[in-house]
């Protein structure tokens, strides 16, 4: 009869598992340190400097518009949309799949300001989308004044993405 050997196992886990603890406590970081109070810095404000004064008989807006038709306009509007919009505006070249697609007409006087609005496709399926781009291009008033045309009636495509950016058609920088 062969006499069974009595197990180790319970005297070699007790090492390992020192070990191991060792090793877990030499890769925690330090506790972290009380903030230390600094002593107090004395700002000094800047001087004082004055705006230039403005000219009373300037009207509300220098802006205009040298383009002899509308689609030479519609450039001067994008860039008036783009840069009240910036933080706003996609960048970068489109993904292959927007979240809608629409094509607004915009009359605009002679002041600049939006007389009409008219979708000639509208993204039926996004009204929030339709509501924010009216919203948009109504409150981007008073645009770079038609001057060369009296008033003017443009198009462009506006290309909105799911996260709420938008790129317009005339500035797009592409699509994937």
């Amino acid at each position: 009869m062969k006499r069974s050997q009595p197990r180790r196992t319970g005297a070699l886990l007790l090492p390992l598992g020192a070990l191991a603890a060792a090793l877990l406590a030499a890769c925690s970081s330090p506790p972290p340190q009380p903030p230390q109070e600094e002593a107090p810095v004395a700002v000094t404000p800047p001087p004082a400097v004055e705006a230039p004064p403005v000219a009373a008989a300037q009207p509300a807006s220098r802006n205009v518009s040298g383009a002899a038709n509308p689609r030479a306009y519609r450039q001067d509007a994008a860039k008036h949309l783009y840069g009240l919009n910036r933080e706003r505006i996609y960048k970068g070249r489109m993904p292959p799949l927007l979240y809608a697609v629409g094509v607004l007409q915009v009359e605009v006087d002679r002041q600049g300001q939006v007389q009409n609005v008219s979708w000639m496709r509208a993204p039926k399926h996004a009204p929030e989308v339709m509501a924010e781009i009216e919203r948009t291009v109504r409150q981007a008033a008073p645009y770079p004044a038609p001057a060369q045309m009296g008033k003017v009636v443009y198009t462009d495509t506006w290309l909105w993405h799911k996260s709420g950016r938008f790129q317009l058609d005339t500035l797009t920088e592409g699509q994937d």
